[in-house]
């Protein structure tokens, strides 16, 4: 008996002193430290994505437990709903459109924010806030406000003699340039990365081509904007998902209207999953659009190749 006592209390000993080591090694206060994330990240994105991939091949009504129906979803989506294939082309659109927009009046501002003076910090602060504010509610409120008939845009132009009382929100050809231009004034945060990007250039190279007589446009396209091209890329990519993910400013301002106009996929994704109940159907829509950014963003990696220099500077 005392043998074995013995033994138990020799296994006992010896687990604890591999606890102890275990705890003293470095990479033991790294997995400490990273539990809550990874708790935190399994319970609230692969849980959550796991039921979503579930429900996509369920009729689900949320009041209702779901029921198995296979690839009826999808199918539904691609040969019999065409408001899918509108809000698909509507959201194209608007990404296509407003992020170039927006990273080209980024790079515009970060360029003239470059050269540094006494209000630097301030111009950077004030160009940077609409990216924190923009995508607000009450921001949304107020463009809204802003662009209905009796709304600012009207006032500002009868101010400069021009009679307008025209709707820019109930126009199909005005009203997805509303949502693009509040876009595009949210360039705040791609500003602030060009800026960061554009410093890091040697400016030996700018002294260099001024020496061999190249002027400041010459310098801007065979300088700069090469060397900017892994931060054009960054921002691109990010940009790009945010574009088609875009869902405040739609949701607020028009719902999807006129006649499917600014219908944005995220939107209609909502529509279906909580106005008409058709969450089932909500979910499949929402790994489409996984899949196509997923696509997008592949496509992009894969001819970064041709444009993007990957040179040190």
């Amino acid at each position: 008996m005392r043998g074995k006592q013995t033994a138990a209390l020799k296994k006992s000993n010896a687990a604890g002193i591999r606890f102890k080591k275990w705890l003293n090694k470095n990479s033991t206060a790294g997995v400490i430290f990273a539990l809550p994330f990874i708790i935190g990240f399994i319970l609230f994105m692969i849980v959550p994505m796991a039921m979503s991939l579930y429900y996509s091949f369920c009729r689900f009504e949320i009041l209702g437990a779901p029921r198995f129906i296979g690839f009826d979803n999808y199918i539904k989506m691609f040969t019999d709903d065409p408001e899918f294939y509108q809000s698909l082309s509507v959201t194209f659109f608007y990404a296509l459109v407003s992020v170039p927009l927006r990273l080209v009046f980024a790079l515009a501002v970060a360029m003239i924010l470059l050269k540094g003076t006494k209000l630097t910090g301030f111009y950077r602060a004030a160009y940077y806030l609409p990216s924190i504010i923009g995508g607000s509610v009450a921001i949304s409120i107020l463009w809204k406000r802003m662009f209905a008939e009796d709304g600012t845009v009207n006032r500002l132009l009868q101010g400069i003699g021009i009679d307008s009382h025209y709707s820019w929100l109930g126009s199909t050809n005005t009203a997805i340039w509303v949502l693009i231009l509040l876009s595009v004034w949210q360039f705040g945060s791609s500003m602030l990365v060009f800026l960061s990007a554009l410093k890091q250039i040697p400016t030996t190279l700018y002294e260099a081509a001024r020496v061999d007589g190249t002027g400041g446009v010459s310098s801007f396209f065979k300088i700069t904007l090469p060397l900017l091209t892994p931060t054009i890329f960054f921002n691109l990519i990010i940009q790009m998902i945010s574009g088609f993910l875009a869902f405040t400013q739609c949701f607020i301002i028009t719902q999807g209207r006129p006649m499917n106009s600014t219908l944005f996929y995220v939107v209609y994704m909502y529509q279906q999953s909580f106005n008409f109940y058709n969450t089932g159907y909500g979910a499949a829509m929402a790994w489409v659009m996984l899949i196509l950014i997923s696509l997008i963003t592949l496509i992009l990696f894969k001819t970064k190749k041709f444009w993007v220099y990957e040179g040190g500077m």
